[in-house]
């Protein structure tokens, strides 16, 4: 398939964004973090500065299981922890630990070095128009986050 038809964007957009990916998880796996995963990624952008698992789950536009099963993977990697909720004793607040934090701000890091590479190999005008578009027929769809059909 020619890469110029239309029909090759979508295999396109995810080349690129398992390319981009897979070298985040690389550099985190070098800096202490073997087996955080992009779902792993979404959750903690989801999760913020903290939210219920039920928040989590509509946020990531899964189900309430599939959010509490999220958040012990995230527990289990030390990356989150869960507190008391002042709003509702009944539930728990997950919030990112400093390893969490830590983990976040080396992804933001190796993402931002990944795409310096890709403005160094296509420009900076280039990177800029393509960031541009995505973000214009990204709005009005889903949240970033959501993470209903991932596979």
């Amino acid at each position: 398939m020619d890469d110029r038809d239309d029909l090759a964007m979508p295999f396109l957009l995810m080349a690129a964004f398992r390319n981009l990916v897979d070298a985040v998880h690389a550099e985190l796996a070098e800096q202490g973090h073997p087996g955080v995963r992009a779902s792993h990624g979404f959750a903690m952008q989801a999760i913020g500065q903290g939210c219920t698992s039920v928040e989590l789950g509509e946020r990531l536009g899964v189900s309430k299981q599939a959010a509490a099963k999220t958040v012990t993977a995230l527990e289990a990697m030390g990356l989150v922890r869960r507190d008391p909720d002042e709003r509702d004793g009944r539930q728990k607040l997950v919030v990112p630990t400093p390893a969490g934090r830590r983990m976040l701000g080396l992804s933001a890091q190796a993402f931002r070095a990944q795409l310096a590479g890709w403005r160094q190999q296509v420009g900076d005008d280039r990177v800029d128009a393509t960031l541009a578009t995505l973000a214009a027929v990204a709005s009005g769809g889903r949240s970033r986050t959501d993470l209903s059909d991932w596979a």
